[in-house]
């Protein structure tokens, strides 16, 4: 018998599920709930192995670098798990093995004795369905947002009790109705995949909101400011409808093709408890939109101070909103790196965009039935370059704001998961 313990250890330290074959003469009848078994003689030990992908291992240390903290839980030997969990990183102690022993009942543990001990561990064997359940809503208790991913009958309580359960495709149906999302492939890989993707398109989301967000609480402050001191209404109906439809209208759709950035998932989750508009996002609209609420503001004082009656002081002041707006649709490319390090080739379509908005906006100067309807006409090439010297003070604050922001303490830091 020492001998084959020491092969069945041998067999688990390795990763192998370990089967034991034996047979006997049973007499008369007989019962699996009840039975009674007569010595019977060893045949072998049978070891299965389900050979880990060679992509899950980079695919863990990849969550590890996004703050997405994976652990293991298996009904399989404690051995095997650890086996399998050395090889995959998880972990290489076996002090952070938990087996459902040492858990306990959950239903007699208290909740807190029950969380301290799922905290101890980060492979988690020999555990039934019930304690799948109990360890998932110990995780949600401590506040983690977790996903469970299974493909059994058994796993489908932890899917359902998980903020997001993930099924394999091979799995059972059972697995699969419960889940929220279903891997095809039944690839690791996939699921962090699935991770990047989703914060590519939070990011572009929260720059959408960022741009249309700044024009609009600009424009608000502009005439709210304006109004205060006495002066003329800066800009007419029409030409609020031009920057906000046309102008933005092009700009915050091409936005949305922009690449997901570098370095994406070496940033921390957002925290559960974040909305949308953090502390980042108030920041920089405050920010860029006081920029361009002030400098319109004070470009619309100046006109009207020096002589400019208000329909020419108008036409350069909407001029100076679009360049506005085409200057800080850089500056939404990226919350966190330089305009000018977020490569053109990541947005051919923006460059068009800023094309097409500019282009069109030059047309209605030259075109009589717009040049009526906008209430716009030419402008001189010392005003451009005027306008187009004001406009970029947009991307200096910002660029000074991204700057300064890095060198922040980290607990002063914002954006995903901090501050």
């Amino acid at each position: 018998m020492d001998r084959v313990q020491e092969e069945h250890d041998n067999l688990t330290s390795r990763g192998f599920r370990v089967l034991v074959v034996a047979h006997g003469r049973v007499e008369g009848s007989f019962s699996v709930e009840n039975p009674e078994l007569p010595p019977l003689e060893l045949l072998g030990l049978v070891g299965f192995i389900d050979p880990i992908r060679p992509d899950v291992p980079d695919a863990i240390r990849r969550c590890r670098s996004a703050g997405v903290d994976v652990v293991m839980v298996t009904g399989d030997h404690p051995a095997t798990a650890l086996a399998i969990a050395r090889e995959l990183e998880i972990t290489d102690s076996p002090d952070e093995v938990v087996t459902g022993v040492k858990l306990g009942d959950p239903e007699v543990a208290t909740l807190s004795e029950f969380i301290d001990r799922v905290k101890k561990g980060r492979v988690f064997a020999r555990v039934t369905p019930l304690q799948k359940l109990r360890i998932v809503e110990a995780y949600r208790k401590s506040g983690e947002f977790v996903a469970v991913t299974g493909d059994g009958v058994n796993d489908a309580p932890a899917l359902r009790s998980a903020n997001i359960g993930v099924a394999m495709g091979s799995g059972t149906d059972v697995a699969k109705d419960t889940a929220s999302l279903i891997v095809t492939d039944d690839d690791f890989a996939s699921i962090v995949a699935g991770i990047e993707e989703g914060r590519y398109a939070y990011d572009n989301v929260r720059k959408v909101v960022y741009l249309l967000i700044t024009t609009g609480f600009a424009e608000v402050l502009l005439f709210m400011l304006a109004l205060l001191i006495g002066l003329p209404l800066p800009l007419v109906a029409v030409q609020l409808l031009w920057l906000n439809l046309v102008t933005n209208g092009i700009q915050d759709t091409a936005l949305a093709f922009e690449k997901g950035e570098p370095g994406i998932m070496n940033r921390p989750p957002r925290r559960t408890e974040e909305g949308f508009f953090n502390r980042l996002m108030i920041e920089q609209v405050l920010l860029s939109g006081t920029v361009i609420g002030l400098v319109t503001l004070g470009a619309w004082y100046w006109l009207l101070s020096n002589g400019w009656d208000e329909f020419a002081a108008r036409n350069l002041l909407f001029l100076l909103m679009v360049l506005f707006e085409n200057f800080h649709l850089f500056n939404c490319r990226s919350e966190y790196i330089s305009a000018f390090r977020v490569p053109i080739s990541n947005n051919y379509i923006l460059i068009a965009a800023v094309i097409a908005a500019q282009g069109l906006h030059i047309a209605a100067l030259y075109i009589p039935f717009f040049q009526d309807v906008l209430q716009v006409q030419p402008v001189s090439l010392v005003e451009w370059i005027t306008l187009l010297v004001l406009a970029s003070s947009v991307v200096v604050v910002m660029e000074i704001f991204k700057a300064v922001r890095k060198h922040r303490p980290l607990d002063h830091q914002t954006g995903y998961g901090v501050g």
